[in-house]
């Protein structure tokens, strides 16, 4: 096999294994595969036509990610979240968003406070219509703007890393402690704190919502 035969086959394999552990990612993030579930690595490279090796090269990528972990002779499993790990993902995720917070207030445009209102809008839709996962995507895409138009390519990927931890138990945190509702009404609070253009009070609006968020978590776990 000449070298350059050998980078293209290469190449489609590192494609093919990422397209795959996209896929799972996704699917835990959903939900789908629940915390603690084992990957059924012959069931996912039959359902989506690969063999288990594309199947095992995503899923160590994932334990890379901090969202599977693998225990030898059984195989790679949904990672569990313990409390302190919560806690500690939360106090850190606050003060990152309080960071994005005070940078964005001073730039933000009115394209860009039309994007989260918008958000916030379709948010209340969802919530009216019971439509959690709608609700949670839209969540989602919030504070990712958020992130994005601060423009600070090192707190982006920070925040990236953590945020994929922070949905392992994110999801059930947003019904408890008022639920949606609540939840939503301090968007509100922090479209109109970077509207203000004050970073003290925008940092402090999105700081106040993650540990909201993190208080809404902990009442969840003692539910549980």
């Amino acid at each position: 096999m000449t070298q350059t035969h050998e980078a293209l086959r290469l190449l489609r394999s590192q494609s093919l294994s990422s397209v795959v552990q996209d896929e799972i990612e996704q699917r835990i993030l959903s939900g789908a595969i629940a915390a603690g579930a084992r990957i059924n690595e012959n069931g996912l490279a039959s359902e989506l036509g690969v063999s288990r090796g594309p199947i095992r090269e995503a899923c160590r990528g994932l334990v890379e990610m901090g969202l599977l972990t693998v225990i030898v002779n059984r195989g790679f499993f949904v990672r569990e979240v313990t409390r302190k790990d919560a806690i500690d993902v939360y106090d850190v995720r606050s003060s990152l968003m309080r960071l994005a917070g005070e940078t964005l207030a001073g730039q933000i445009s009115d394209s860009q406070l039309g994007t989260l209102e918008k958000l916030v809008a379709d948010m209340d839709l969802a919530e009216n219509e019971n439509d959690f996962e709608n609700f949670y995507a839209l969540n989602r895409e919030f504070h990712d703007r958020i992130v994005d138009f601060a423009e600070n390519d090192r707190l982006r990927a920070l925040c990236e890393g953590l945020v994929k931890e922070l949905h392992l138990y994110r999801r059930r945190s947003l019904l408890q402690g008022g639920g949606l509702n609540v939840s939503n009404h301090e968007h509100k609070e922090i479209v109109e704190a970077l509207r203000s253009h004050d970073p003290t009070r925008a940092g402090a609006a999105l700081e106040r919502h993650i540990q909201a968020g993190k208080k809404r978590f902990l009442a969840a776990a003692e539910i549980e």
